[in-house]
């Protein structure tokens, strides 16, 4: 199937349009989409928030009675169910759209070409695969919650030139600047859920909220297996903000969990005889909350655990032109490890920008064969 340079164009557009939803859709996906007569855009739109009109429908209301006889373009195939909102397909039909071009399929088991059948079946030229792999950039966190039921994990760190977090004595405030930390906010304000260990907790009495608010208010994760986290913490003096959900272990003291909960916390007992066991278990659970985003800030055991089992599907990483040195300093990541560099997790395209006087890298790591 050949697609012209118009096509194309569109397409961009209407992908472009898509990320204005982030933060504000999920567990739903970012969606774009365009309306064109040939090369004339006669409507536009984007899913704004979970609950509201997709971005067919918004498209739509925006081309007016200029929508019959058009194409639509859109990143993701249109729904054909009842949801929060009326299936789309049959609004696409009664507007009069002659042909519709999709990026993607939607893996939702309620849709799966049923939408791209729907709109066949009433007359619609229907082509598929425009830009897919750039629309599966946009709508990944979504796919792998819906082939997984698990969040997307996104891992985040702040280091030394010479790969510290921390000095040998524990400090690292601030080894990023100003504007690396302006960065944070903004992931921490996209992200469902924010997960850190125990030792961070401890060392950096964190808040782990986003400032300024973002569009998500994301749940603080404490993987604490002996429900030791201090109620004086800045993270229960604030619990009235941002909820406070603490992950702890089959051998947690029952009197230390209640003195959580009454303060506040959600206690998430994990079964499981190891760290990975248990993380696996919180995982299932997030899926199950539908989260689609979760951010791990640290420390090195936890991103080691997640590095040694291939769960982290993309990385923030500020690099800060200082030097600390120590050999009891520590790393960002723990964990065993690999054993040979040819296994070394490589990131995909990765983005290398400056930011303030730091470095920031981000990009998504490249899945195992």
């Amino acid at each position: 199937m050949s697609f012209t340079r118009t096509d194309k164009s569109h397409m961009r557009r209407a992908l472009e349009l898509s990320h204005r939803g982030e933060g504000h859709v999920e567990p739903n996906p970012m969606v774009g989409c365009v309306i064109a007569d040939e090369a004339r855009i006669v409507g536009e739109g984007w899913h704004k928030r979970f609950g509201g009109p997709h971005a067919e429908v918004v498209a739509l209301q925006a081309a007016s009675q200029h929508a019959a006889q058009s194409t639509m373009y859109v990143t993701l195939e249109p729904c054909c169910h009842q949801g929060k909102t009326p299936p789309c397909s049959g609004q696409i039909v009664a507007a009069g759209i002659a042909r519709v071009v999709i990026a993607r399929q939607d893996p939702y088991p309620e849709v799966q070409g049923r939408g791209i059948e729907q709109l066949r079946a009433a007359g619609l030229q229907v082509e598929l695969g425009l830009l897919s792999e750039e629309a599966s950039e946009v709508v990944a966190p979504y796919e792998k919650l819906m082939h997984t039921g698990h969040p997307w994990i996104t891992a985040k760190w702040a280091m030394t030139l010479d790969g510290r977090i921390a000095s040998r004595t524990g400090s690292s405030q601030w080894i990023s600047g100003e504007s690396s930390r302006r960065v944070v906010h903004a992931l921490r304000g996209r992200a469902d859920a924010i997960l850190v260990g125990r030792r961070t907790v401890q060392q950096d009495d964190p808040l782990l909220t986003a400032r300024p608010p973002g569009p998500r208010i994301a749940t603080r994760i404490v993987l604490d297996s002996h429900a030791s986290l201090a109620l004086n913490s800045q993270l229960v003096r604030t619990i009235d903000s941002a909820a406070v959900c603490v992950a702890v272990g089959p051998a947690a003291p029952e009197t230390r969990c209640k003195l959580l909960e009454a303060a506040g916390c959600e206690i998430l007992r994990l079964d499981g005889d190891t760290h990975a066991d248990r993380f696996s278990r919180l995982l299932d659970e997030l899926g199950r909350r539908r989260m689609t985003n979760l951010l791990v800030e640290g420390g090195g055991r936890l991103l080691g655990t997640l590095l040694d089992q291939d769960l982290i599907d993309e990385v923030h990483v500020f690099v800060a032109p200082k030097l600390i040195g120590g050999e009891s300093s520590p790393s960002p990541i723990l964990g065993t490890g690999i054993e040979t560099i040819d296994l070394a997790r490589q990131i995909d395209q990765p983005v290398v920008e400056r930011c303030g006087e730091d470095v920031y890298i981000r990009g998504r790591t490249q899945r195992k064969n």
